[in-house]
């Protein structure tokens, strides 16, 4: 931000330093260009026994955000992806810069495109919590289950849950959350005296209250911004169970989520497929045409589209969601923490 350094080395300017802001800040350097090589006393620092060489090139480093569109190909506008575990966050890579909205925060590809962020603080540990109730159930009446056998079989039972859970309604906050304005979190579940409570809803409640407030997010993106969504990739535990979240996550955004094999390896991956593009792209070539054509082309992933009644299903849940929230601010207040 070429005015916030200018502010900044107005502001400093009778300190007496002998530099200016934009003289210690490293060079942006998009992906695909060398950020320098390893020097000689680099590499005897790094390796004294001498298997490290001089002359290594560097490709542009990334954190979590820019690596993570790349081990998930979601680098090419109107795609995106979704990382949903303890926490959850979405990445769309926008065609137009959005305006500012307090729930969205503005990152870039790792070749410089503009894309849009949700982040959340609670996604699948009020899950954990439930689950490891059932499993004590299990447990006490004889019958022990692993996890492996057991989170199937509850997010395989949302399935057959109704689209609204059926009068059910959950917050899964143990933390604070920035897009609701919460800074403080109470885990809360609560239903309507004629709900119908089955284990389909419960577990339906919860799937989807661990993508209600990334959804909140994401509608302003798609419905003040006109922001369009193509295609998301998922990965993280949320996905763990075949079909199963992606369905929810689908029903969320009314697109497509595919989940590729490869989506669990995370950030390591991703930061080889930028060195890799670094050393082999053709002349010209995008990175998002490098992922899609030298990397993925013949990469597994299976694609899921939530049905009609999922996604009017989500929506309605979300209303009563919304109109609710007074109900978590009761529970921050009343219930200490």
């Amino acid at each position: 931000d070429a005015a916030m350094l200018d502010k900044f080395d107005a502001l400093t300017g009778d300190r007496g330093y002998g530099w200016k802001v934009r003289d210690v800040l490293p060079p942006i350097l998009p992906a695909g260009l060398e950020a320098g090589r390893l020097t000689e006393k680099g590499a005897e620092f790094l390796d004294p026994d001498g298997d490290l060489k001089a002359g290594i090139p560097f490709a542009p480093p990334e954190g979590d955000a820019g690596t993570g569109m790349a081990a998930t190909n979601s680098v090419a506008p109107r795609t995106g992806n979704v990382s949903a575990g303890t926490s959850d966050f979405a990445m769309i890579v926008v065609e137009h810069m959005p305006r500012v909205h307090r729930e969205i925060d503005m990152v870039t590809t790792p070749a410089g495109r503009p894309v849009a962020m949700v982040h959340c603080n609670n996604c699948t540990s009020d899950i954990n919590a439930w689950a490891g109730l059932f499993a004590e159930f299990a447990e006490a009446i004889g019958i022990p289950m692993k996890k492996r056998q057991l989170y199937p079989l509850l997010f395989e039972k949302a399935l057959q849950g109704d689209p609204d859970c059926g009068g059910l309604l959950s917050y899964n906050y143990l933390s604070g959350e920035g897009v609701t304005d919460f800074n403080e979190g109470r885990p809360v579940f609560a239903r309507r005296p004629d709900a119908q409570l089955n284990l389909a809803n419960f577990m339906r409640t919860h799937l989807l209250s661990a993508l209600a407030t990334l959804k909140i997010g994401l509608d302003i993106l798609t419905g003040e911004e006109n922001v369009p969504i193509e295609r998301i990739y998922g990965h993280g535990g949320y996905f763990k169970t075949p079909v199963i979240g992606q369905r929810m996550l689908s029903a969320a955004i009314g697109a497509p989520v595919s989940v590729m094999k490869t989506a669990g390896e995370g950030g390591p991956y991703g930061m080889a497929l930028l060195c890799a593009y670094m050393l082999w792209k053709d002349d010209g070539q995008s990175l998002e045409d490098y992922l899609q054509y030298r990397v993925f082309a013949d990469a597994e992933s299976s694609t899921v589209m939530a049905e009609e009644k999922d996604i009017k299903g989500f929506n309605d849940f979300l209303k009563q969601y919304k109109r609710a929230l007074p109900l978590e601010k009761a529970a921050i207040e009343t219930i200490g923490g």
